[in-house]
This record gives structure tokens, sequence and C-alpha cells, in this order.
């Protein structure tokens, strides 16, 4: 039996010594194939610099894994070995499509995301990296969006210390090496995001630059990702998002994104989840040549969507038969921009509309302050009343059994919003609505419900007394921000 051993889902990791030389970057490749039973896996490995190209792999079942290395380096090539990979119990895996329309762990157990949006936490001081981790502890947040590159925008004008490849906006960039001490340190940062139990949903391309990484060749832009993919598959809380805003990227045609799309899929060996996100709004009924990417693509595994109204969300869904995450829904604070000044009470709306809808909501929070440290892009102290709410919301989707939300037709509920998991368990939610009481006629015949009166900002549960039937008048407390809780009894 091998003398190495790595957990199910874990890393392996073997580094080989070559000559140093900085061409390895553009002229020189390592791959390997891994092998266990009927499971086989092609993976390319990295120039790590300093005379170092490094194989990663993240094994998915157990048992003993063989691995054959191919290259162009002469003393490399037909190098092979093995190890053996032990299932853990504890050990949960990635997150992965369940079905068509949610998310699961990689062992079964349902998964809900729960995200957050922080664009450049990794590139501020230790001290702001260091509250951005503290506070996404005692967060419900379990995914947040982030970028490889700097961001250029308002509030993001300081100089970052280190950038993917070598160089700086006066002497220019080489784009023919990589700065390895830059991706050193992302592969810490998503360490200890994995350690919080959060996803990394990693921005690989977005247009807010004054670098010149939004314009990069496509020669560079292809080994810029292979590069990634290569340093990052085996990590297992992994999303891959092309882009935020990809239809700003003008100079990026369709087909390019439909080409990274497939190098992705063809080069990520632990197929994590992947998604494309938007700027424009769509029209109403989606078209090819609508400004959206087309989610259809069966590379992607769900739809990264920006917009404001969940109420699309049934129709999306029904349209892409994909999880729908709204990943960009404006922002609670108080900037100049209407993105971002929503309250927090219509914060925690769109994330009950989303849900009870059948789709999932990401956080964002863009909350001026005097060092100008503001959440949505920096990380840092979470400052909005909106958290608190949302953790209400994950812990009543996450207690007993799976939730498979499905949003009832709207001539059935067309003054509110209502999911139906399994015709057992659902949620109600009325938003700024201040109903005195509630015609139950939405319940299937001949059964029985208990039903809990949900106060979803002042996180109150109030039973009512009697059980409920098709067609009873359910009594209500006359004022917004109440939901309903249903569990079927009979």
């Amino acid at each position: 039996m091998p003398s190495l051993h790595i957990p199910q889902w874990g890393r392996f990791e073997q580094r080989f010594a070559v000559a140093d030389s900085p061409l390895h970057f553009t002229q020189s490749w390592v791959s390997a194939t891994f092998s266990c039973g009927d499971e086989s896996k092609h993976v390319y490995g990295f120039y790590d610099d300093k005379g170092e190209f490094v194989v990663r792999f993240m094994p998915g079942i157990p048992g003993e894994w063989q691995f054959t290395i191919a290259s162009n380096i002469t003393e490399l090539n037909g190098i092979s070995g093995r190890f053996f990979c032990a299932s853990e119990p504890h050990e949960k895996g990635p997150v992965q499509r369940d079905g068509n329309l949610h998310f699961r762990r990689a062992n079964g157990e349902p998964w809900y995301p729960f995200g957050t949006t922080a664009y450049v936490w990794n590139y501020q001081s230790e001290a702001v990296q260091a509250d951005t981790l503290a506070s996404l502890a005692a967060s419900p947040f379990n995914k947040i969006r982030m970028c490889v590159f700097p961001k250029h925008y308002r509030y993001n004008l300081a100089e970052p210390a280190r950038f993917p490849f070598p160089g700086s906006i006066q002497d220019g960039f080489d784009y023919s090496r990589f700065d390895v001490a830059f991706f050193a340190g992302l592969e810490k940062q998503i360490d200890a995001l994995a350690k919080l139990g959060i996803e990394a949903d990693l921005i690989i391309f977005h247009p807010y630059d004054r670098w010149g990484f939004s314009q990069m060749s496509q020669e560079v832009d292809q080994r810029y990702i292979r590069y990634l993919v290569a340093r990052l598959a085996s990590f297992k809380n992994i999303w891959w998002s092309l882009a935020n805003e990809f239809d700003l990227l003008t100079e990026k045609p369709m087909h390019f994104w439909d080409a990274a799309i497939a190098q992705i899929k063809r080069e990520d060996p632990s197929e994590h989840l992947m998604s494309i996100h938007n700027w424009h709004n769509p029209p109403i009924h989606y078209r090819s040549n609508a400004h959206w990417y087309d989610h259809h693509n069966p590379a992607l595994t769900h739809a990264s969507i920006q917009h404001h109204d969940m109420h699309f969300v049934p129709e999306w869904r029904e349209t892409f038969a994909k999880p729908i995450v709204i990943d960009e829904c404006c922002y609670e604070g108080n900037v100049d921009l209407g993105w971002g000044n929503i309250t927090a009470q219509k914060m925690v709306e769109l994330f009950w509309h989303g849900v009870c809808l059948g789709g999932y909501v990401t956080h964002g929070e863009t909350w001026l302050s005097d060092d100008e440290i503001i959440w949505w892009s920096h990380g840092g102290k979470l400052k909005g009343e909106s958290v608190t709410r949302i953790a209400f919301l994950r812990q009543l989707l996450e207690e007993g059994e799976a939730k498979r939300l499905t949003p009832m037709p709207w001539d059935i509920h067309w003054d509110t919003s209502m999911g139906m998991s399994d015709d057992k368990w659902g949620l109600f939610y009325f938003g700024d609505h201040c109903p005195g009481y509630k015609m139950m006629t939405m319940l299937p015949p001949d059964t029985v419900w208990k039903i809990d009166i949900i106060d979803t900002w002042a996180m109150t549960i109030t039973p009512v007394a009697e059980t409920i039937r098709q067609g009873d008048k359910l009594m209500l407390p006359g004022k917004p921000w109440i939901a309903l809780r249903l569990q079927r009894i009979s």
C-alpha cells in the first residue's frame, strides 16, 4: 500500500525540480493522468518559479490512485507515482448541483447558498483581511464573491502591492510570467475561507480596470486561465465565475466566453461549479440575442444573475433548468448610487422573496465610513442590520429535512411569494404588504397544516394554535415583513 495518504476531496501535491528559467511559464508544460479503478483524470501542472513545477489534484473517490507525468521537459516525462485516498466520516466534499435547481455537498447533504460580495478583500492590508475573516466567521455567509484582478472604481483607487503578473502601472506588466507570490497569497486566503466553511466564488475577469488586465491578448487570457485552474482546481471550495458584468468587457466577443468556459470545463478535473454574471437586464422573455450570456450552455452549472426583481426567478428556473443565484440585487448602504443605498429591510425582503420563489440571493453592503473601507469591495467589518435577519432565514432552511422549494403558480398566490417543498413544508412571504388576514385557499384539499407566523424583522416565530385546512381564514398581524411557515401534519 502506498505510504502517502490523502483524504477524499483533499489536496495531493507533488513538486518537480527543473533548471530555473522564466521561459518555463510560456515554453514548457507538465501534465499528469491520475487513475483509480475506472476513474481517470487529466491535470495540468504549473510552474511555481525558482525551478519548480507543481502538480495538484483533488481525489474524489477513495482507493489507490496512480499517476503518470507527461512533459516536454525530458527529465520529467514518464515519472510515475501513487498514493492512497481514504474517506473520512466528517468530510462532506465540495458543493455540487443537486438535480436541476438546487445544491448539495458531494456526500449528499443539502446546501443552501447564502453569499456575500467583497470584491477585492484579498488586496487589502493584513489588518483588513483579518477583520474580513473575523466578520465572515460571525456571519451567516457561506459563499463570497471575490476577484483575481484588482478593481478600479469609486473607493478603489489605492495601488495594490502585488498583481497576478509582475510589474506596475508605471512600468507595465510582464505577461510572459506570473507573480507566484501573489498566487501563493491568494491560495492562503482561499484556504482561510475553507476553514470557515465558505466557498470562494472567484471572478476571473471584470471591466473595472486601469492596469490593462481586461484587455490582454487572447493568448495571455488562455495562459492565465490554464495557470489559474492548474493552481486552484484542487481547492475544495472554489467556484469559477467567468466574469463580473461580462457584457461590460466590450472587447471580448461572445465566442471568447464560449471558449473560456469550454477551456475551464476541459481543464478542471474537479468539475467545480461555474457561472457568468451580467450587467444589462434582459428582456422579460429570454432571447438568444439578449444581453445575457446564454445560461443554457451545459458547462455552466447555475445562473449567476444581477437583477433587483425576485419575481422573475420562477421564469428563469423554467427557462434555464438550473439553480438561480441572484448574485447582485443592490446593496444595503448609503453610497450616492442607487444600487448601493437600499435599506436593510429591503435587503432582507429581497432574500425572502428570492428564497420563497425557489432561488438564492447574495448579500451586499455599502455603508460609507471615514476610512473608506466598504464591505462590498474591501471587506473589513460588517455594519448593516440585514446580516442577523439573513442568518435567521438560513437557520429556518437548514433545520430539519432538506428544503427544495418550488414556487407556487402566480394564479394561486399572485399577491405574495410562496414556495413549497414536497407538498409538506412551505414558506409564504408578504413583504411590505400588511394583510390583517389570509384566506388559505392555496392549500391542497384534504390536508391539515401547522402554521407559524414569522416576523422576519423581529425574528420571532408565533405558532398558530389551531390547525389550518384549505379555505380557512388565518388572522395576521397587519404589519410588514410577515411570513408564514407551513408544515403538513396529515
